[in-house]
């Protein structure tokens, strides 16, 4: 999975709107806070209110401000929205599924369904308002996931 520029840009847009919550920002503020062009940022709210995360505002002082409480915002599920499975390839996903001619005896499926498995073990327990409080930290202790060696090389 890799994130582009759009969902970069719209979390970059949910964060500065979550750090002036209920504040109506201007799309020209927003451009000059995240450095994303108007013209980009325009589509990326259009689209980040049409999926119920932010509201808008006409007029002179009109702009865009957060519709959800940032509590409620789950980025997880705002990328997936925003950038479709986060599975690194097809025969891993879940909502994307696809199969592939060696996937019986492949030996690189366990790898791709793990990384699947960890992206979206931090990003579905992770809020717009752990973001804006700094809550991400590493996983510790039964959190951690870990490759499990049956044999091979050890780290004694």
């Amino acid at each position: 999975m890799k994130v582009s520029s759009k969902g970069e840009y719209a979390l970059r847009a949910l964060l500065l709107l979550g750090n002036h919550e209920g504040k109506v920002m201007g799309i020209q503020e927003i451009s000059e806070k995240t450095l994303v062009s108007v013209h980009y940022l325009e589509q990326l709210l259009l689209q980040l209110k049409k999926l119920g995360y932010v509201t808008s505002k006409r007029g002179a002082k009109g702009g865009y401000m957060l519709h959800m409480n940032a509590e409620d915002i789950n980025i997880g599920e705002v990328i997936r929205k925003l950038e479709g499975p986060l599975s690194p390839m097809s025969c891993a996903s879940i909502t994307k599924y696809e199969p592939c001619a060696l996937e019986a005896g492949c030996q690189l499926k366990p790898l791709w369904t793990l990384i699947r498995e960890t992206i979206a073990f931090v990003l579905e327990r992770t809020t717009l308002d752990d973001l804006l409080k700094n809550r991400i930290s590493t996983l510790k202790g039964d959190d951690l996931i870990v490759v499990e060696r049956t044999s091979g090389p050890t780290s004694d």
